[in-house]
């Protein structure tokens, strides 16, 4: 084994840690509202949303093609500079998840990997353009049509159904928020799986493994997917708790016009190849379906948290990516700087578990 695949191997495992940490942290994102509302029990909800989070990987690859070519120029990237993005990502999501504060996983990723080739390559090898255009606008845009659809969904479903009896419609809603989630989750596994896959993708390109512009292979496909389900299965508890009841306290109706306004809003968005934050969206569809009720029923302040971490996510992730460049490149440009790094993130990473056990705080999941 040449030392080249060492750090293919290094990244690729890194990858699948990524995508595994994302399917825990965007958790919440797909199964927070139908366990508020007591459409299903939080143990069933995760296990069907981990389903159709792997089904839905495979629907499309658009958004992997964005994050492959459009954000940063593949002749500039080496696997050490996709490795320190994925730590950047990685890092960012353990942090908001300490806080269990919802940031975006998609926007992390991005960071990261615009940070480290910063570091490596200098502005040049950013596309500003594309950063742009296939991600800050979508992620300006995407959250407030969510809120937008949400409201609008809301307030429809309140002036149908507003005179009937409570019981029956309760009941209807929440059977509605197993097909609306089930959408949501599929969307999900859609846009955020294919992330991975383009990182995956990106590795390839630079070890010489895959052309430029080609399809993620198949293993690639079905590995991104499995990991963000595990990851899915395992939940993220403590962001499931801040998404589904302190955002608004949320009835049926409100739990499927804010799943039904995210899935439609992120399917739309994959179509187009824009790696869009989840987060984002779910949580402009909640804050919508509260606030076309009242909008004294949102919990501006935690709203206002949510919105300082994604103003956060990309910069803070890029710091981390390109610090994480720079470190790995004193030990030079072979797999030492990759394996050192990635032994000493495993070390602290079971050493947290371990303290938080000993103090009975829970630990990822």
């Amino acid at each position: 084994m040449t030392e080249a695949d060492l750090i293919l191997y290094i990244v690729v495992a890194t990858a699948l840690v990524f995508d595994f940490t994302n399917g825990f942290h965007d958790t919440a994102n797909v199964v927070a509202t139908s366990i508020s509302t007591r459409a299903m029990a939080p143990r069933l909800a995760v296990l069907y949303a981990a389903v159709l989070n792997f089904a839905g990987a495979f629907i499309s690859l658009e958004v992997a093609a964005t994050v492959a070519d459009a954000v940063v120029d593949a002749s500039a990237i080496t696997p050490t500079v996709v490795f320190a993005g994925l730590t950047g990502a990685i890092a960012w999501n353990l942090l908001t998840w300490y806080f269990g504060l919802p940031s975006s996983s998609s926007h992390a990723l991005i960071g990261g990997v615009v940070g480290a080739a910063f570091a490596a390559s200098g502005a040049g090898a950013v596309h500003g353009d594309g950063v742009l255009g296939k991600v800050m606008i979508p992620a300006v845009v995407a959250p407030v049509l969510a809120f937008v659809v949400g409201a609008l969904a809301i307030v429809i479903c309140y002036r149908m159904l507003g005179r009937q009896r409570p019981g029956p419609v309760t009941r209807g809603f929440r059977f509605g928020q197993i097909i609306s989630g089930g959408l949501l989750a599929l969307a999900h596994g859609t846009n955020d799986a294919q992330k991975t896959m383009g990182i995956i993708a990106l590795a390839l390109i630079a070890h010489g493994s895959l052309e430029q512009g080609a399809d993620p292979p198949l293993w690639v496909i079905v590995s991104a997917a499995t990991a963000i389900a595990l990851g899915t299965y395992t939940g993220g508890w403590r962001i499931i708790r801040t998404m589904g009841t302190r955002i608004i306290k949320m009835d049926a109706a409100q739990g499927f016009s804010a799943q039904g306004a995210g899935a439609a809003v992120i399917m739309a968005s994959s179509h187009f190849g824009f790696p869009l934050s989840t987060t984002h969206v779910i949580s402009g569809g909640v804050m919508g379906a509260g606030a076309g009720k009242r909008l004294s029923a949102v919990r501006w302040g935690v709203a206002g948290n949510i919105l300082t971490a994604w103003l956060l996510t990309l910069p803070a992730a890029a710091v981390i990516g390109a610090v994480t460049y720079g470190t790995a490149h004193l030990f030079g440009d072979g797999a030492a700087g990759p394996t050192v790094i990635a032994a000493v993130g495993v070390a602290l990473f079971f050493l947290t578990i371990v303290q938080r056990a000993r103090k009975g705080q829970p630990v990822p999941g």
